[in-house]
């Protein structure tokens, strides 16, 4: 029987795990399956045995925080951030993994980005509360601009980067008040704004990211927002979300079957799964 591998959620209809997986795989020659497994919350306990089952697997919204009581143990990068995507079954025994962080820092790597200069994030919601700590954590001077409505979520992350790295430089302020004057060395867009549909809108005005030496949007649809058309026309380096989806894939790997794969077969998967999104996500 083929080891089984599968990314367990709620609503997974636009999930792009699979493809990821499957052509990881395909790359290593290795003939595992990867299913997509929908679960309602109320239904978690009832499969705990069959997930158990499994060689592996991801976690997506719902269930990132409730699938903690299920597995055996938390690697470091779980504990951080109480959330797990990513579980690793060894000899029965279960360990959970946030790999999301390492999709963030491996994509600012490859970009050859800067992290531990002047770090502008836009939003500090989910990926952005992970984004801030581990560009603080980096040793980043961090910039984060936020909705009057989400600045209670940028003071709370503040306290806990704070409670990790007393010296942290953190400085919150409104996204009407980003200073326009000021060199980034990286800008983080994580806030929804510029995504499918609503293609035409930019979260940041254009002298923000003249200023700027490299931008990495977390939006994958579009493929390339309205803030990465504009960083690329005016020469800066820029990337988009899906870099982050296949890279936090390949540190999965990794951790199942200690595979390892080259910048350019990474870069080969994301521009595969680009087109995917062009093709069948509007």
């Amino acid at each position: 029987m083929k080891r089984q591998y599968c990314i367990l959620g709620e609503t997974l209809k636009h999930t792009m795990s699979p493809p990821i997986h499957k052509r990881l795989f395909e790359l290593r020659n290795r003939e595992f399956e990867y299913k997509v497994k929908e679960i309602s919350p109320k239904d978690l306990k009832a499969n705990a045995d069959e997930l158990n089952s499994m060689a592996g697997y991801n976690i997506t919204i719902p269930h990132k925080v409730a699938i903690i009581d299920q597995i055996d143990k938390l690697d470091e990068s779980a504990k951080r951030y109480n959330s797990v995507n990513c579980v690793d079954n060894k000899n029965g025994v279960t360990t959970g993994f946030n790999t999301d962080c390492d999709g963030f820092l491996e994509t600012v790597r490859s970009m050859d980005a800067k992290l531990s200069g002047e770090v502008l994030l836009i939003g500090c919601g989910g990926a952005g509360r992970m984004i801030a700590i581990e560009s603080a954590l980096s040793g980043a001077s961090l910039n984060i601009a936020v909705l009057e409505s989400d600045k209670p979520l940028a003071l709370q992350v503040e306290k806990k980067i704070k409670a990790e790295k007393h010296d942290a430089v953190i400085k919150i302020v409104l996204n009407t008040q980003i200073d326009v004057d000021k060199h980034y060395d990286l800008l983080v867009n994580a806030c929804p704004v510029g995504m499918y549909p609503k293609v035409d809108a930019c979260p940041v005005p254009d002298e923000v990211i003249e200023k700027c030496d490299a931008v990495f949007d977390i939006i994958y649809n579009p493929d390339e927002t309205m803030l990465l058309k504009k960083a690329k026309a005016m020469g800066k380096k820029a990337v988009g979300g899906m870099a982050m989806l296949v890279w936090q894939a390949v540190s999965a790997h990794k951790i199942w079957d200690g595979d390892e794969y080259t910048i350019d077969e990474v870069n080969g998967i994301i521009d595969e799964m680009n087109e995917i999104v062009k093709r069948d996500f509007k």
